[in-house]
């Protein structure tokens, strides 16, 4: 049990290109052989009210696929894929969020099965993730939900993200939170 846990903590220091096991939610690399989950997530109602119509939203996540810059995950717990977390190095993809620390990454998220909402989840893996990312020497974790998003703020909170400002986005206005190392 102690090699257990000392495994999963060597794991989640491990987190660019490999697969990163934290508490009980494993953060696999996407591949190709995911893209037909992750359409029929985005098509999901409770996804889709956030991000938008889903067509649109699969051609930029699956164009993605093989950018540098950006870093996509499948989430799963107890051997169940539910959930999406992309991480884009900051500089590359937004300039609207004002001056960040170097080596700034931003997140975006959804939970895709519908059985796994509303049950802790999201707070649990985006500090899950963010304290990996933040650990291993990220300076600080952005992300930028609609500010009527209230589920998703609060998972934010939950996972230690601070609310700053609201920031001008593409898809219109959104809520920059922050959270530093």
């Amino acid at each position: 049990m102690v090699q257990e846990i000392l495994a999963r903590e060597v794991l989640a220091q491990e987190v660019s290109a490999q697969e990163v096991s934290a508490r009980d939610y494993i953060f696999r690399p996407m591949t190709s052989a995911d893209l037909p989950l992750i359409r029929r997530w985005l098509a999901e109602p409770h996804v889709r009210e956030w991000w938008g119509e889903p067509s649109e939203q699969y051609a930029l996540v699956s164009g993605d696929l093989d950018v540098p810059a950006m870093d996509q995950y499948v989430v799963s717990t107890g051997g169940t894929d539910f959930g999406y977390i992309q991480c884009y190095d900051l500089t590359a993809w937004n300039s609207g969020f004002g001056t960040q620390p170097e080596g700034t990454r931003g997140i975006d998220l959804f939970i895709g099965e519908p059985g796994m909402i509303e049950q802790g989840h999201g707070s649990a893996f985006i500090r899950a993730f963010a304290d990996a990312r933040l650990a291993a020497g990220l300076p600080r974790m952005v992300t930028d939900p609609d500010p009527e998003n209230l589920r998703a703020v609060r998972a934010y909170e939950k996972a230690g993200f601070a609310k700053t400002h609201t920031v001008d986005a593409p898809d219109g206005v959104a809520l920059l939170m922050v959270r530093d190392a």
